[in-house]
């Protein structure tokens, strides 16, 4: 009789319990790799936080590009982060790799925008203009410029930008290094030192009005008065009063000479003249005077304006003149000094050239015991308060030449 073999009941269950230890192996290996994955990413998110970032991944349409940023310590992270100016790296074609939170906040742009997008989004078209030509000849010293930062909400911020070249590389790292420096509070203390400086000229030239009009009303008139009570008396003296009589005309001719020279000083600090007939005539006749004190030629061309210029016009560039004329004086040992006054556009243009020793730019010649200095600062001063600029051209042995150029009102313009 044939015994049938019993069925082995263990075989299903032991083939269910090898799958469950291969599913459950397979899900550790997962969480295992799931959990490397995340220990990582924290790492990168720490890294992130703590400034150790090496790179800076970009996408574009030629896919991922890689952008090393050597060099980059936490601890000169967090000094770039703390400063109070912007600080920027950028690529060879102005693209940002990085940029501080400073930064950030000038443009109104939030930090993770900036990254991979061009500086230039942040500059007019005009300063990009002046900027792209700088970067190509930029030496290792670098270079600084003023430009007006567009900032995300359309306002606009003054800078300075202070860009450096970084060592020569691939396009993929750091070629340049700026730093930007917000100039909205220098501005207003420029603006604010600059009405201070007009109004102290304004009081000046209000008080050189008062001296002139008391100098020759009262001080020139006595003069006069006691010149013919000296010219009674020498008359009046025979010859046989010798020692006496030329004692008499010699202080008739002192006081002839005194006279003189209190009138001089009255126009100088304001020529009746100026206000009477205008800039050409004040300016022939200090030419004049000036030639005929110093020895000193002057030549005098001036173009004949349809128009009076307006006072305060006017006035600037016979100070501008006054303060020319004083330097050659001084310091030119010139011989000869031509005086141009002509219209150019919607500028007047007065210039002052001399063949005296001339001097460096750069190094104009101090203040020194006696003399005084060459107040170039205050020719300027008046000049840019009226919309202007004076500009000196000389050289040692080549002379001087100061140019003051002054804009017209519209009106002078057009009547001219």
């Amino acid at each position: 009789m044939r015994t049938a073999r019993p069925q082995d009941s263990s075989r299903p269950a032991l083939t269910r319990l090898r799958s469950r230890s291969h599913f459950g192996a397979a899900k550790a290996r997962e969480v295992a790799e799931l959990r490397a994955r995340l220990d990582e990413a924290e790492d990168t998110l720490r890294a992130i936080r703590t400034g150790e970032v090496d790179a800076v991944v970009v996408a574009g349409k030629q896919g991922p590009r890689v952008f090393t940023l050597e060099g980059a310590e936490h601890a000169y992270r967090v000094l770039i982060e703390s400063m109070h100016e912007g600080a920027l790296t950028l690529t060879a074609d102005m693209m940002v790799l990085y940029a501080n939170k400073c930064f950030a906040n000038m443009v109104k742009c939030p930090l993770e925008q900036m990254m991979g997008n061009s500086i230039r989004c942040f500059l007019s078209a005009e300063d990009q203009a002046t900027l792209q030509p700088l970067l190509k000849r930029a030496d290792k010293a670098g270079f600084k410029i003023q430009v007006l930062l567009k900032a995300s909400d359309g306002s606009q911020m003054p800078a300075q930008l202070s860009i450096r070249p970084l060592a020569k590389c691939d396009l993929n790292r750091a070629a340049i290094g700026m730093v930007v420096t917000d100039l909205t509070e220098a501005r207003r203390n420029e603006e604010m030192l600059r009405a201070l400086s007009h109004r102290q000229v304004q009081a000046q030239e209000a008080e050189r009005g008062r001296v002139a009009l008391e100098l020759h009303d009262h001080i020139t008139q006595l003069l006069c008065a006691i010149l013919a009570r000296s010219r009674v008396l020498s008359d009046k003296l025979s010859a046989r009063d010798g020692p006496s009589k030329r004692e008499a005309m010699k202080l008739h001719e002192m006081l002839g000479q005194t006279a003189e020279e209190v009138e001089r000083i009255s126009r100088n600090l304001r020529p009746g003249v100026l206000d009477q007939l205008g800039l050409t005539a004040v300016l022939r006749d200090t030419g004049r005077e000036f030639s005929q004190r110093t020895g000193v030629s002057v030549e005098l061309a001036c173009v004949q304006l349809a128009a009076r210029l307006p006072p305060d016009i006017e006035l600037t560039l016979y100070r501008i003149l006054q303060e020319a004329l004083k330097n050659v004086e001084k310091h030119a040992r010139a011989r000869h000094v031509t005086v141009r006054l002509r219209q150019q556009d919607a500028f007047i243009q007065l210039t002052i050239k001399d063949d005296g020793i001339g001097f460096d730019p750069d190094h104009p010649p101090a203040r020194r015991k006696g003399m005084g200095g060459l107040d170039l600062f205050s020719m300027q001063e008046r000049a840019t308060y009226m919309g202007g600029a004076v500009k000196v051209k000389s050289a040692r042995g080549a002379g001087t030449e100061i140019v003051a150029s002054i804009p017209l009102s519209p009106k002078t313009a057009a009547a001219d």
